[in-house]
């Protein structure tokens, strides 16, 4: 089943948001995404883990995900901390005009962060202790 991201124009000084300017027809993994708008000729996407998770695991996850994994397919990305759950912002290039090649990099990205999640969930698994104190 499809899922239609609508994806608004953000106001850069209001932080409003102001209009539509496309929707994303995603296939798969969109149960990542938080949000989505654009701004300034990027798209910015939040991206999430697909479950809440526990107080020790939140730390954990940020101290192994690993940004790099995006390479060049991204302009950047940053973690936001004020989240219930670990969370990052990315951006990339958006034009409205070429929403094929948009909605295809936003997949790779969206099959990129779930491998690498899914790695971090498997690494971390054992390590409850760590982010504990318990021994």
């Amino acid at each position: 089943m499809d899922t239609v991201i609508v994806i608004m124009e953000k106001d850069k000084k209001t932080g409003f948001l102001e209009k539509e300017v496309a929707g994303l027809k995603l296939s798969r993994n969109e149960e990542y995404i938080v949000n989505v708008y654009a701004m300034g000729g990027e798209l910015y996407i939040k991206l999430s883990v697909d479950k809440e998770v526990k107080d020790w695991e939140y730390n954990a996850i940020f101290d192994y995900f690993d940004t790099d994994v995006f390479g060049d397919k991204i302009n950047g990305i940053s973690e936001v901390d004020d989240t219930y759950n670990p969370t990052w912002e990315i951006h990339l290039d958006f034009d409205a005009g070429n929403l094929d090649a948009v909605k295809e990099r936003v997949e790779e990205i969206l099959d990129i962060f779930k491998t690498e999640i899914k790695d971090v969930f498997s690494v971390i698994a054992d390590k409850e202790g760590e982010y504990t104190d318990e021994e």
